[in-house]
């Protein structure tokens, strides 16, 4: 008789691992969700508490210690990777009896090697681009804007690269990551783009857009979400009366890219709660992202699903989100005129920017949350699993066409 498809999935925080886990749990496919957080973390969460299994005693001390400046960088790093490994090892000695196993990149591979010792399939959930890709690119930016680069744990890269070797498949969430993935030599047939969805529930039109024209940044205020270019393209743009929100927490190098480049009126909100986001969205004229490197930016989505249009880069997954010129603009990297140019466009037409809040809330709706990225994973994973011989059940999809 067939059995049920049954998942584990896990990582060092939340990230979207916690949305994930809520589409298995909601199609009866969730064996346990993993965390390196302490389980008052995800008091929010639909998640049934007694499939969460959280291992905070290493990760939590080490994140603590960090943000309030205990630890020096040169210890982070290394004390990161620790415990990325205490999460790993913990799972590998506890995994329950699933089919399979998608842990996020970096706490996956002494679990995804004790899971495939167990004819359990191992997935490799990568948010950003291929670890070596991105050390890279970052590298070479922090030295084009003279800046110094803090560089990515050896020890980290070697852990992730040898997970991307192990691991079944790999699944990161937009073209451009997959991109970076081929670049670097991992064969295409181990890539499956998955792209991310957004929670409806918190993220909706929640105020009035103010009369000002506000543009929005959300994301940590770095190089690699393209700060730089962000404060230049609003400076050139010379938008009258116009303001710049920074919504999100400072970096090492964040005040020296403010003091290279000012710009009048700009405010700093700091890192805030998920409701007060989805305010500042609904309020603002724009949302812009020109990021240098990730995997799909999740504040996109948010965005959108505010009705606030939205200025992003390639590399921020935006051409995975929406259509350039309908929605909002896609534009180069590096490319603060670029970014000028759209932003004056905005300033200067009321009704486009009506028509793309329109068109960013109907486009959002059509993604329909979280359900798209939980279908495609589920189907995947059903697949990985009869790949290994397990006899598991159609998919509802599945058997309805067989029916």
């Amino acid at each position: 008789m067939s059995e049920t498809l049954l998942v584990t999935v896990g990582g060092i925080g939340r990230f979207h691992t916690f949305d994930l886990a809520s589409q298995l749990q909601k199609r009866g496919h969730l064996a346990a969700v993993y965390s390196g957080y302490p389980r008052r973390n995800f008091r929010n969460t639909s998640v049934n508490p007694s499939l969460m299994r959280c291992f905070p005693w290493v990760q939590t001390p080490v994140e603590l210690a960090h943000r309030f400046g205990l630890m020096p960088e040169a210890l982070y790093r290394p004390a990161a990777r620790l415990a990325h490994l205490s999460v790993a090892r913990h799972v590998a000695r506890t995994l329950p009896d699933c089919h399979v196993l998608s842990m996020l990149s970096g706490a996956g591979l002494e679990a995804g090697r004790a899971a495939q010792a167990r004819n359990i399939a191992y997935v490799c959930d990568r948010g950003s681009t291929h670890i070596a890709w991105q050390d890279r690119t970052l590298r070479e930016e922090h030295e084009r804007l003279g800046l110094r680069w803090r560089p990515i744990d050896p020890g980290s890269i070697a852990r992730e690269l040898a997970e991307y070797e192990t691991a079944d498949a790999i699944t990161v969430p937009s073209g451009f990551v997959w991109r970076s993935f081929v670049e670097m030599g991992v064969p295409a047939a181990k890539l499956h783009r998955i792209p991310y969805g957004v929670d409806l529930d918190v993220f909706r039109p929640c105020a009035p857009k103010d009369e000002t024209f506000r543009v929005l940044f959300v994301g940590q205020l770095s190089v690699r979400k393209g700060l730089a270019y962000l404060l230049q393209g609003f400076t050139r743009a010379r938008l009258p009366g116009a303001q710049l929100v920074l919504v999100g927490s400072p970096q090492p190098e964040t005040d020296a890219l403010l003091a290279r480049h000012p710009a009048d009126a700009v405010e700093r909100t700091g890192a805030v709660p998920r409701a007060e986001v989805a305010r500042q969205m609904s309020r603002a004229s724009v949302l812009v992202l020109p990021s240098l490197e990730e995997g799909l930016a999740l504040v996109q989505a948010q965005a959108l699903a505010c009705g606030c249009p939205v200025i992003a880069t390639p590399n921020a997954g935006a051409e995975d989100l929406f259509d350039d010129g309908i929605e909002g603009f896609v534009v180069p990297v590096r490319d603060p005129d670029a970014i000028a140019d759209r932003l004056n466009r905005l300033h200067a037409d009321a009704r486009l920017r009506a028509r793309m809040a329109d068109a960013a809330i109907a486009r959002v709706r059509r993604i329909g949350g979280w359900d798209s990225y939980g279908r495609a994973s589920i189907r995947l994973f059903h697949e990985l699993a009869r790949a290994r011989g397990h006899d598991v059940a159609p998919l509802a999809d599945e058997a309805a066409a067989q029916a």
